[in-house]
């Protein structure tokens, strides 16, 4: 194989190692077989017009024609003209695929599911992205230059995808792509320019170049690429990092928030770091109580809760009245103050539901039927301080149970659901709420039975889905965060015919004082809001050990008799929920609304918490162990190597073939630790010289005294004499001739030469030199051993076929 060949072959490796870092964007990974067939085609593509001479510009040009054509054929192929000739019919069609794929990116949490639109554009970018590297590194020939595409991929998988655990391996598998794109070049560039010259000892073969001295350093760097953030996370130096912005250590560094649904909703829940969102002063008797909503998701497929607009126009600024909501529902008016923190960069504006009038700096659009202010332009949150005036809601249990029906518009939408959803949703809901005959009393059961009787945990080490196949599991395994508990119980609320869609935002925070309060990312929330006609749309809290229940969803207000299994008219007992202390910590609304509960539920998450950390610190300190073994490597091999050279030479051994009774190999020893000791100090050896003349070049390089270049003198006259003309020699051992000239060169050289001749000695580079002979000698003998079996084994019907091959005609 060519050495071009093999440039083509690794740039198509490393962008198909590099793809593995967008797997987790996708639900399924069957676009990896695509994705890596144009890979290969782009590859072959380049390969064979370069074969042709064609210009190199038009190599490129080339490249994307077919891979045009390629898309085409897999995506719009009933488009093609006898479905194989293009035209501009299938342009139009790959359009309509591309845009609805762009669509799709705006409507789904990662992972999303695999449709032809995202499939198409996560194939067609990285085979786009495998022309763009095949024209640097094969065509233009600038290996270095093409790590930036490859860059790109990685960047992209690892910023979007929630795969923080995973992140490293991510990053193995692209750098490890990048490294073997650099071996290629630099043997592509050995075959043009020959090797260099790195020196040995007289009669070894001198072989270099980037084979032997680019690898280790790659591999060296990759392993510190890799071990340095776990210790150095506390600075958040940014290769590890989640999708908000926080990297792994504690702190919340500069990065900026986005609160897309569920995406970063799930990320900041997972890994929490306690930076500061916003803060925002309210007053009124809500305070503290009152969740600050960004959005609702009103839709659900069967893959997920999502929203879809339906009545977006400019901000009006006083709102219209919330939907379902009558006048005489009591209610009362509250104003809230935001500052938004520069790191938390949202579309979507927290408000107190519901709000009624709202006018922040800048352009934002508002969505009618979920009440929801979203940013036009680019107009984001960050750095906003602006005013909110909402009402306060309070129905009562009665008037929530005496609610008529809803309107056949709200029906139609927030009771739909996807013709697959699992029969466990709709058997339990009824289960859950079997003898209560309200609509109301069906939600407060449903609550209660998510929220303290139903076993459930709170827990952040699953899956963060909400689509039907999650929630089924969720109903199985019973642990879940907000995300699964919201998603669920409004699906569930829909079986039993009550209108219901997911909210999102934030728990009231922490109270700094003066109705005063401070959100962090640790207060990301969801919960599921439900509709009463005259009362509108109310939150209702499922997730245990999050939140506060609203007082109007207290299960003490229900006075329907109910079944022994699902008692949903007294509190709960004290052996399904535990009585707790008041504590200073708990403020007068949330002892009432089971504040022990959470701190009964946070208590087992600070202990695995603990445990994680401890993990985390036993790995930092294995990855330290395996850093320091491959940086002290060099240094011991040559201390070693040194011992055994000098300990050798340094003895006179009774009828020794060599000079004074020294064997040939105890001299040859001593030469060659007396060379590299040189080399060591920053003087390479030269193998086109005779001992005594590289002698004369160490001793003039190094500044050598009389006394340090007699010593090497005696070793070069030694080596010289085993070399060339055997017998006689000096009856002093030669060890300490040896010890004499290196001292005397690390007399004359630098702190910084000694150092590094100690830390890491260029002449270690021998240790990676006679790996790689060993290496190639068991690659040859291995081969050579197959093809004697191979040719052993075939040599039956070889000789049957020479039989039957009829001979030559005369």
């Amino acid at each position: 194989m060519t050495t071009r060949a093999k440039l083509t072959l690794y740039s198509a490796l490393a962008c198909a190692l590099a793809t593995l870092c967008l797997t987790p964007l996708l639900g399924s990974n069957g676009w990896l077989a695509h994705a890596f067939l144009l890979i290969a085609l782009t590859a072959a593509t380049g390969a064979g017009l370069r074969r042709l001479s064609v210009p190199r510009p038009l190599v490129p040009a080339g490249q994307l024609l077919v891979l045009l054509y390629a898309l085409a054929l897999g995506f719009v192929r009933p488009a093609l003209a006898g479905g194989l000739l293009p035209g501009p019919a299938a342009l139009d069609a790959l359009s309509a695929v591309l845009r609805q794929g762009i669509e799709d990116i705006q409507q789904y949490a990662i992972p999303a599911p695999a449709s032809p639109g995202l499939r198409l554009i996560l194939v067609g970018s990285v085979a786009l992205i495998a022309v763009l590297v095949d024209t640097v590194a094969v065509t233009f020939r600038q290996s270095a230059l093409a790590g930036l595409p490859l860059l790109a991929l990685y960047s992209v998988g690892t910023g979007l995808a929630d795969e923080d655990g995973k992140a490293w391996l991510w990053f193995l598998f692209a750098a490890l792509g990048y490294l073997l794109l650099l071996f290629a070049e630099g043997q592509d560039r050995l075959s043009r320019w020959g090797r260099v010259f790195h020196g040995g000892r007289p009669g070894t073969d001198s072989r270099g170049g980037l084979s032997h001295g680019g690898r280790p350093i790659g591999l060296l760097a990759l392993a510190a690429a890799l071990v340095l953030p776990m210790l150095l996370g506390q600075w958040d130096l940014g290769l590890f990092r989640d999708r908000t912005g926080h990297g792994i250590g504690k702190g919340g560094g500069s990065g900026v928030t986005t609160l897309d649904p569920l995406v970063s909703l799930a990320s900041s829940l997972s890994r929490p770091s306690g930076a500061e969102m916003m803060t925002y002063t309210m007053q009124g008797d809500g305070a503290g109580t009152t969740y600050l909503r960004t959005g609702a998701l009103d839709t659900f497929d069967g893959t997920e809760w999502k929203l879809s607009p339906k009545d977006v126009s400019a901000n009006p600024g006083s709102l219209p009245a919330p939907e379902g909501l009558a006048a005489e529902t009591g209610v009362g008016a509250f104003t809230t103050a935001f500052s938004i923190a520069d790191r938390m960069e949202s579309a979507w504006l927290p408000m107190p539901y519901p709000a009624t009038e709202a006018k922040p700096p800048g352009r934002w659009n508002f969505e009618r039927s979920t009440r929801t202010l979203t940013g036009d332009g680019g107009q984001t949150t960050r750095g906003l301080k602006y005013e909110v005036t909402s009402l306060d809601v309070r129905p009562t249990a009665d008037r929530l149970r005496t609610a008529g029906a809803a309107p056949e518009s709200v029906n139609e939408r927030y009771l739909a659901l996807p013709s697959g959803l699992p029969q466990i949703v709709a058997s339990t809901a009824a289960n859950v709420t079997r003898g209560q005959s309200t609509a109301y009393d069906k939600a407060v059961a449903l609550q209660t039975w998510f929220s303290r009787t139903g076993g459930f945990a709170y827990s952040t080490d699953v899956p963060g889905g909400t689509g039907s196949e999650a929630i089924a599991a969720f109903l199985q395994n019973k642990k879940g965060f907000c995300v699964h508990y919201a998603s669920t119980m409004a699906a569930m609320a829909r079986t039993l015919g009550i209108p219901s869609r997911v909210a999102l935002g934030f728990t009231p925070g922490d109270n700094a004082g003066a109705n005063t309060f401070r959100v962090t990312d640790r207060d990301y929330h969801a919960w599921p809001e439900l509709y009463f006609q005259g009362a509108g749309w109310l939150r209702f809290e499922p997730t245990p050990g999050r939140g506060s229940t609203p007082e109007y969803s207290a299960p003490v207000a229900a006075p329907t008799k109910a079944p022994t299994q699902q008692p949903t008219t007294a509190a709960p007992s004290t052996s399904a929920v535990p009585s707790a202390t008041p504590s200073s910590s708990c403020s007068t609304k949330q002892r009432a609304d089971g504040c022990a509960d959470q701190q009964k539920a946070a208590a087992p998450t600070a202990q695995e918490s603990s445990w994680l950390l401890s993990w985390q610190v036993l790995g930092t300190a294995a990855g330290v162990l395996v850093l320091l073994g491959l940086l002290s490597t060099p240094m011991l091999w040559r201390s070693l190597t040194r011992r055994r050279r000098l300990g050798a030479g340094g003895r006179r051994g009774p009828g020794g073939d060599g000079p004074g009774g020294l064997s040939d190999q105890e001299v040859l020893a001593a030469w060659d630790e007396l060379v590299d000791s040189a080399w060591d100090l920053g003087i390479p050896p030269d193998d086109s010289r005779t001992p005594r003349s590289a002698v004369r070049r160490i001793a003039e390089a190094g500044e050598l005294d009389e006394d340090a270049t007699a010593a090497a003198g005696r070793v070069a006259l030694a080596t010289e004499r085993v070399l060339y003309a055997r017998g006689g020699g000096p009856a002093a051992p030669l060890a300490p001739d040896v010890r004499r000239a290196r001292e005397g060169l690390r007399a004359s050289a630098r702190r910084t030469g000694r150092a590094r001749a100690v830390l890491l000695p260029p002449s270690s580079a021998k240790l990676w030199w006679q790996a790689s002979d060993r290496v190639q000698d068991t690659r040859t003998a291995v081969g050579g051993r197959v093809s004697r079996a191979v040719r052993a084994a075939t040599a039956p019907v070889r000789r049957a076929w020479d039989r039957l091959r009829p001979g030559p005609r005369g």
